[in-house]
């Protein structure tokens, strides 16, 4: 009796759902990432105590040469030519949404007059929360003693 040789299949890696994970991991990567809309450096100065501030808020940046960048927190920043222009952002942000928090950026080395003027300018927009951003370990609901 003769036996036939039977055909050999070669071995090798499954490719055929390659495509369907390499979509899946596309789609896990778009819905987990996070943009940082504001990318300005700038030294921060040092605090006792920092608190958490809110993902979606606006940012306005003062860098160490005094130039301003505005964001209402859900585009890249934008220059700005300054601390008018700074007001009427920020009336812009607050009529389209009262509660939105803003948080200010400068640089440890401005001087305080730049700051202030920009303060003044979200006073005027009538912007309710203004966080002052520091150099610290964040502390959650945690007030300092004094």
């Amino acid at each position: 009796m003769r036996l036939k040789a039977r055909l050999t299949q070669e071995q090798g890696i499954p490719t055929a759902s390659m495509a369907d994970i390499a979509f899946l991991l596309i789609i896990f990567f778009m819905v987990t990432i996070t943009f940082e809309v504001d990318k300005t450096q700038v030294v921060l100065p040092k605090t006792e105590i920092r608190f958490e501030v809110p993902k979606k808020a606006a940012y306005i940046s003062i860098t160490e040469a005094g130039h301003i960048r505005v964001s209402s927190g859900e585009e890249i920043s934008v220059p700005v030519p300054g601390p008018e222009d700074v007001l009427s952002f920020a009336a812009g942000v607050v009529a389209t949404d009262p509660s939105k928090a803003f948080v200010l950026k400068a640089d440890a080395t401005v001087p305080y007059r730049y700051v202030d003027r920009v303060i003044d300018a979200l006073k005027q927009s009538k912007a309710e929360v203004i966080y002052l951003l520091s150099q610290q370990e964040t502390i959650e609901n945690q007030l300092p003693e004094g």
